[in-house]
């Protein structure tokens, strides 16, 4: 070890970083010296630690260069000094998933690994292992079996965590290890019984019944490592998760529930994290585990505590009541010299408090925000989003806080996740838009993130022009023309447009002010200007509609792909833009899940991710490629998939409904469970109702054990629309081959017909149409009046007991979205208006007002407007 000492010299000098300015070209030079008689390993070491830095930072290698750097290496096992030896061993790691011919060195390592040298052995098994493909293992695994039971704990654990990376390649070979792997189970050493388990595990974990046996086994040992216990509790959770009725009298939540009394802090937390984190859990059996979290709020250790509130915090946004126990331990920790600990238990007491600690609680935190990172002010700000929707009242001292929290310094996340909380504010609550707008307005006045800049401009011209005042929002914006780059000054442009075309009184402003911003630098900013200004001369409120105030709504990739296939395809007949499909939009529900797992607690957003395509983006590259679908045309309209057999069953269907303009594709993806059958020509016979006619069947050629394969069937809509909705009788069918399972061959060619009964599919309203946001309702409503069919008739909704499962249930049933946050019922009403829009297959508007009223039951009055009166007779007679 004296070559890694540091002189008395050196650490006067303080130190710093011996490699930060090292280049690779000057290092793969200097390995040369690895050629060198004798070898020198003080110079070798220090070298090989360079190359080691250097791929550890992220430098690449060619594989030339690193086939050179890896046959000089090979040159050291020359000497038998242990720390270069060991070094060597890091180096063939690195360099084996890069370098040509590594194998070269599996007899050196043989040796190292099976050697008296125990410092050498248990590297030596890792590095090896990472060259050796599957043709070699053969040849090493009596070595392996060996160093499994080693009586050194070293070169067992090495050995097992080097078969649990075997198992990627040559899982098979791993499986005969696991008589040894059980004998290492038993050690006393802990982290040996910790692998071991791993390895028992990953050996079984596709035999859902040997795992249970495996749980079962060792639940009733007393296993001494603490981490192989911590697995053993996860490996638990994972089958209470899978079971149907999972609860506190499965012996699988009682050996959880035993673990919070083990002697293990890290046991008993694992545990207790365990119990609040299943799907299913009561608020009786969460219980134990909270208790368990409160005595730990009032450990000495720091990661104790933060580990109890962090759990807390989440555990709060769920189940409120049963951490309102802890509420006075929690109140000891806002004074928690750790400021991240200090924060989760004021966000959790904020979650769980009553309306009247707001205040108090809203004070500490304000007393050190601004000494806490970026993360946990994330944090805050996502508990105070959560309260404003839980106190709606309290938006002004909530608001006041949060626009604080925008003046000070802080990244693009924590400033992005303010101003959304402002916006959410803004929309749930009516009374507090005109403060929101306001606190964002200061803020774009010293902006620097562009792309935050753009959010807000959007906002406050969707927004502002509705509100009392909307001149006072005109100065802010034009700012932004004068002050900004290119891309904000854009934005404002649209921005301004908005307020013109919606505010008759300040229409001459307007057109003055985009008349400057027509002489501006930038050609994106000039076009925009020209192009708006252009149609509020006009002076037609149609225009202003459809170009303005309701953006068009296509999809991007799709619309690119259009304009390409047209292009290559020239043809009279103009380019249609209602061909292209529309923009999916998420569903209120699709929002709820993404937000939900981030919410309270600490978020990490990584580098930026790419736009998530729809799904019918996804399917329509797919689909394409598949003969008889491409001639159908565009991709309308992409519906959830419905499960068509129970999960549990031998044969598991799923069936995806694609429309299309007058065609409908229905997908099966189907899975086989059997290993001893081979499944082939394996379709999907349906019984289509009046009207479809089937064009064709796309089987499914051959379906072996556990793979999904797909078939298909095109059918063409009926030409009454009014049968469109209908329901399928569904049948599969298939040529059964006995196979054998250890190989999945076939005993013979012959095989036998069979077939299994599906559940019906329903063809609904709601499959053929696509959801549209209309941000000027009543201007789209007013314009309909003159050119759409109207149909109108008024329905008794005896079943429904409230508006807002009768709201809930109309959005559901027609698929329609819903527009002007209409959907969102004020308290204490008993009538209601809700406002709908979507898009028919083929292109044609709907446009829906919903007048709802409470008495017994739900009364509604629904009028419905179209482009095409078969389709508004359509919403009316399914409603019916």
């Amino acid at each position: 070890m004296n070559s890694f000492k540091r002189d008395k010299k050196e650490e006067e000098d303080g130190g710093g970083n011996p490699f930060q300015n090292i280049e690779k070209t000057t290092v793969l030079q200097e390995a040369r010296t690895f050629n060198e008689t004798p070898v020198n390993p003080r110079k070798c070491a220090h070298i090989l630690t360079k190359i080691l830095y250097l791929l550890n930072q992220g430098e690449q290698l060619g594989v030339t260069e690193a086939t050179e750097a890896f046959f000089a290496m090979t040159k050291l096992f020359q000497s038998r000094d242990v720390i270069l030896r060991r070094l060597v061993y890091l180096g063939i790691k690195e360099l084996s998933s890069i370098a040509d011919d590594v194998i070269i060195v599996t007899s050196s390592l043989t040796k190292d690994m099976t050697g008296k040298e125990d410092l050498y052995r248990a590297a030596a098994i890792r590095a090896l292992c990472s060259i050796t493909d599957i043709t070699m293992l053969q040849a090493i695994e009596r070595y392996m079996k060996q160093a499994i039971v080693d009586k050194n704990s070293a070169v067992s654990s090495a050995a097992l965590v080097s078969s649990l990376h075997l198992t990627k390649i040559a899982s098979d070979v791993v499986k005969r290890w696991v008589n040894e792997a059980q004998e290492a189970v038993n050690s006393d050493n802990i982290m040996v019984q910790y692998h071991a388990l791993g390895v028992l595990y990953h050996i079984r974990k596709n035999d859902r019944l040997a795992v249970t046996k495996l749980v079962a086994k060792f639940t009733r040992m007393s296993l001494k490592s603490p981490y192989a216990v911590c697995m053993l509790i996860r490996i638990a959770c994972k089958l209470l998760e899978e079971e149907d009725q999972a609860g506190s009298d499965s012996p699988l939540f009682e050996f959880i529930e035993s673990c919070l009394r083990h002697k293990s802090e890290m046991v008993i937390y694992e545990a207790a994290h365990a119990i609040v984190n299943l799907k299913r859990t009561t608020s009786r059996e969460l219980g134990p585990a909270v208790s368990v979290l409160q005595l730990f709020c009032s450990s000495p250790k720091p990661t104790l505590r933060f580990a109890a509130v962090r759990t807390l915090n989440k555990v709060a946004i769920s189940h409120p009541a049963a951490v309102t126990a802890c509420n006075l331990d929690l109140e000891n920790l806002i004074t928690d010299s750790n400021r991240s600990i200090a924060t989760l238990a004021i966000t959790t007491l904020l979650k769980t408090g009553a309306e009247s600690s707001v205040d108090r609680l809203m004070k500490q935190i304000a007393s050190f925000v601004s000494e806490i990172s970026d993360e946990f002010k994330i944090v805050v700000v996502q508990a105070i989003r959560a309260l404003c929707l839980k106190f709606p009242r309290k938006h002004g001292v909530l608001m006041n806080f949060l626009s604080a929290m925008l003046r000070d310094e802080g990244g693009l996340d924590y400033k992005a996740s303010i101003a959304d909380t402002i916006i959410t504010i803004i929309e749930e609550n009516p009374e507090a838009k005109e403060a929101g707008l306001a606190h964002l307005c200061e803020f774009i006045e010293d902006c620097e993130h562009t792309s935050l800049a753009v959010r807000i401009l959007h906002l406050l011209g969707k927004e502002g022009p509705r509100t009392k005042q909307p001149s006072r929002y005109i100065r802010f914006i034009y700012n932004r023309v004068i002050l900004e780059n290119a891309t904000v000054r854009a934005a404002a442009v649209s921005a301004m447009s908005q307020f013109g075309a919606t505010c008759p009184d300040l229409l001459d402003n307007i057109q003055v002010l985009l008349a400057r911003c027509q002489m501006d630098n930038d050609d994106e900013v000039r076009d925009r200007a020209t192009y708006y200004s252009c149609i509020l001369q006009q002076h037609d409120k149609s225009l202003y509609n459809n170009y303005i105030i309701e953006s068009p709504q296509v999809s991007i990739p799709s619309l690119e792909r259009a304009l390409k296939d047209y292009s290559q395809n020239p043809s009279d007949v103009p380019f249609d833009l209602k061909s292209v499909p529309v923009a999916a939009i998420p569903t209120a529900g699709e929002d709820a899940q993404s937000a939900l797992p981030t919410e309270g607690m600490l978020v990490s957003t990584g580098p930026a991710k790419p736009v998530t395509l729809s799904r019918e983006e996804n399917y329509s590259e797919k689909l394409s490629q598949i003969p008889g679908i491409q001639q159908l045309g565009p991709l309308f309209r992409t519906c959830d998939t419905v499960e068509l057999t129970e999960s549990e069953t031998e044969y598991v269907v799923r069936c995806i409904k694609h429309t299309y303009t007058n065609h409908l594709v229905l997908q099966f993806d189907c899975l086989n469970t059997l290993n001893d059958q081979l499944l082939e020509n394996v379709r999907v016979q349906i019984e289509p109702s009046d009207g479809y006619v089937i064009i064709r069947e796309i089987p499914c050629p051959k379906l072996p054990y556990n793979e999904t394969g797909t078939a298909y069937v095109i059918l063409t809509f009926p030409d009454e629309l009014t049968s469109s909705v209908g329901s399928f009788g569904a049948t599969l069918k298939f040529v059964v081959k006995d196979c054998d399972p250890s190989t999945g061959l076939p005993d013979s060619d012959e095989g036998y017909d069979d077939e299994y009964m599906l559940e019906d599919i329903e063809i609904t309203l709601g499959d053929q149409i696509q959801r549209v946001n209309k941000i000027n309702f009543g201007a789209a409503w007013e314009e309909a009046g003159s050119n759409f069919v109207e149909m109108e008739d008024t329905y008794a909704l005896a079943s429904m007991r409230t508006l807002e499962e009768a709201v809930k249930n109309i959005i559901q049933f027609l698929g329609l979205m819903p527009a002007e946050r209409s959907d969102k019922i004020p308290e204490g009403k008993t009538t209601h208006t809700l406002f709908l829009a979507g898009l028919f297959r083929g292109g044609f508007d709907i446009l829906v007002r919903a007048k709802l009223a409470l008495s017994d039951g739900v009364t509604m009055q629904l009028t419905v407007r179209s482009t095409n009166p078969d389709v508004a007779e359509l919403v009316t007679s399914a409603v019916g």
